[in-house]
């Protein structure tokens, strides 16, 4: 904040915790080069309003110029009359203060002097005189969410694939014997593609097939059939009340559960008897089917958010479709391609949801242009799937996670690090092996506060439809059964990534990153440091299957020690502790072994 010349302002920041509680004033700190400061609490989950407002502070502008003429020894008699003349308007602005103008004319030059420039009569002209040349910004807002919408590890599975028999199709109650292990592995979110009747018409078949077999169960995402759409559960599931069961059972292990929130339809969805009119029709009377050229969707068609007899009664079904999930216990949504949506139903409709339920959290799958995502991220999206899943080199990965830590979007777009999903299995892990299923995991668990895994990347499931970064007998169009123990899993390193996770602070979150030297191309090694000061080291190779040699720099500067000092290191993911001597060390990464490795420093006293 500026003003003309050398005139002194004053400014205040003012907020509440909802549109209606009070207002409340804050005065703002001057820091330097024209910057302001003040912070004010967040009382609740939800959206807070605060507004900045900053006038010409004549008071403060006079007592400024009264204390430098009398330090250079000049006459001050007429600079006493303009301050008298200063209270006698602020006693006019407040008649509480005539007494105390009245007493000032009684003073004597001396003691006028120092009533004037005392801090607590000053603070009181300061407060009585209208404010000249007041500013006022607009109001704006900020959105104070659950912890989870930051830090959280998410696991992936289809319920219908859990009842370890590809004849029989899976239940809730599946699901719930299931808890125990998802737990164990340190997650905190279990979530669930959709999980409600899915549509015979255009039914895709195994591997995505254009012909279905007559147990071929179909993709979940051709949402609806003759039972029920949205708001319905797949009869083979389970009911509602055991559904209700499994998510009080996912709380009792630390779990909670999410839902996905997917706007297309079956071409049997019910919506297309009783609303035609919200779908969208070509010149030739035929529906509509989804389609991202070349592929087609054939299984599936899409709602018209603009078509004339949409609004609103479209926005406000689907509205009332994420209402009926909440109302079951359900506060975590992730949301098929909200890119492809209207921008303003997901303003309107998040906002609404979070006025009454401020800890829901919605994750948008929307691997789109960066721009795109970020605004989904202001328009409420609590957190997003990021282009990480293709980030395999070294300046890759720096460059993005300069641009998530450290660009304009870092305070408001939490990047959410899924390292693989059922439509996407990555090309390096088909070609890598355990050891880049172990790298994967790490980059994610280190680098965000965010972290997903879909079902069978801790199996180092691989297995890839040829030429294609999809799976090979996909979930989504069959039943699986899996062998949790399958050798040459993964499950313990990732129990251990996710407990370190839990303890260190500074790897609850994308921001307190900084990438220090390593003149190796196949090698990260990253400082994570949090706001308090404390921070980790860490060292991942990115070559799944070659021993790499490097030579580090410890950054013993930040810890105020010298660089010939002895540290005390704490390797987490070993559960092992050593010395080092000096800030210089060589480092050998065994792939085949562990491929990373996370330091916790404790300065020692140096011997002589």
């Amino acid at each position: 904040m500026i003003t003309d010349g050398h005139d002194k302002i004053a400014a205040e920041l003012v907020y509440r915790a909802g549109p209606n509680d009070a207002w409340h004033i804050l005065a703002m700190n001057h820091s330097s080069n024209d910057s302001w400061q003040a912070s004010f609490p967040l009382e609740r989950l939800g959206q807070h309003e605060y507004f900045v407002q900053a006038w010409f502070d004549r008071f403060a502008t006079f007592t400024d110029g009264l204390r430098k003429k009398l330090t250079a020894g000049q006459n001050v008699t007429l600079e006493l009359r303009e301050g008298l003349a200063l209270v006698d308007e602020a006693a006019a602005a407040d008649t509480r203060l005539n007494s105390i103008a009245a007493r000032c004319k009684e003073l004597d030059q001396l003691n006028l002097q120092e009533c004037l420039l005392n801090s607590e009569f000053e603070s009181t002209i300061q407060a009585a005189l209208p404010r000249r040349f007041l500013s006022v910004s607009s109001v704006m807002k900020l959105d104070c969410e659950q912890a989870g919408a930051r830090f959280a590890s998410w696991y992936e599975i289809f319920p219908r694939s859990q009842s370890g028999d590809v004849t029989r199709h899976g239940t809730f109650t599946d699901v719930i014997a299931q808890l125990p292990r998802i737990a164990a592995m340190g997650f905190d979110v279990v979530y669930f593609p959709p999980i409600h009747p899915i549509g015979k018409t255009n039914r895709k078949g195994r591997n995505n097939s254009l012909q279905a077999q007559a147990d071929d169960p179909g993709s979940p995402y051709a949402i609806g059939d003759e039972i029920g759409g949205h708001d319905a559960l797949h009869p083979e599931l389970g009911t509602l009340v055991e559904f209700k069961n499994l998510i009080a059972a996912a709380g009792k292990h630390g779990l909670s559960v999410a839902l996905d929130f997917a706007i297309q339809c079956s071409p049997d969805h019910p919506w297309l008897k009783t609303h035609k009119e919200w779908f969208d029709w070509r010149p030739d009377g035929s529906l509509r089917y989804a389609e991202n050229p070349p592929k087609k969707y054939e299984d599936i068609v899409n709602v018209d958010f603009y078509a004339p007899g949409s609004i609103p009664d479209l926005w406000l079904a689907l509205r009332d479709i994420v209402q009926f999930w909440v109302d079951q216990g359900i506060r975590y949504f992730r949301v098929d391609n909200p890119h492809t949506k209207p921008l303003p139903f997901w303003e309107w409709m998040i906002a609404d949801i979070r006025s009454r339920h401020p800890d829901a959290i919605f994750l948008a799958e929307a691997f789109t242009r960066p721009k795109l995502m970020y605004r989904l991220a202001k328009l409420g999206f609590s957190q997003s799937y990021t282009y990480f899943t293709w980030r395999n080199k070294k300046r890759e990965l720096i460059s993005y996670m300069g641009e998530l830590a450290h660009g304009p979007a870092k305070d408001f777009f939490r990047p959410h690090f899924f390292v693989n999903t059922p439509d996407i299995n990555p090309i390096f892990l088909q070609r890598s092996g355990r050891g880049g299923f172990l790298i994967r995991a790490a980059l994610a668990a280190t680098l965000s506060g965010l972290f997903g895994v879909y079902n069978g990347f801790e199996l180092c499931e691989a297995a890839p439809v040829p030429g294609k970064e999809e799976y090979l007998n996909s979930e989504k169009y069959e039943l699986r059964a899996w062998d949790y123990n399958r050798i040459g899993n993964i499950v313990a390193e990732i129990t251990t990534l996710n407990m370190i996770r839990r303890e260190t602070t500074a790897l609850q979150s994308h921001l307190g990153i900084e990438f220090l030297p390593c003149k190796n191309d196949n090698v990260l090694y990253i400082r994570r440091y949090s706001e308090d000061g404390s921070f980790v080291l860490v060292v991942i190779s990115l070559d799944p299957h070659h021993i790499q040699d490097i030579s580090i720099e410890i950054p013993l500067w930040r810890m105020g020690i010298p660089d010939d000092d002895v540290v005390l290191v704490e390797d987490l993911t070993r559960s092992s502790s050593f010395f080092w001597h000096g800030k210089y060390q060589n480092i050998r990464i065994d792939p085949h072994e562990l491929p990373y490795s996370i330091w916790r420093l404790q300065a020692q006293r140096s011997k002589t």
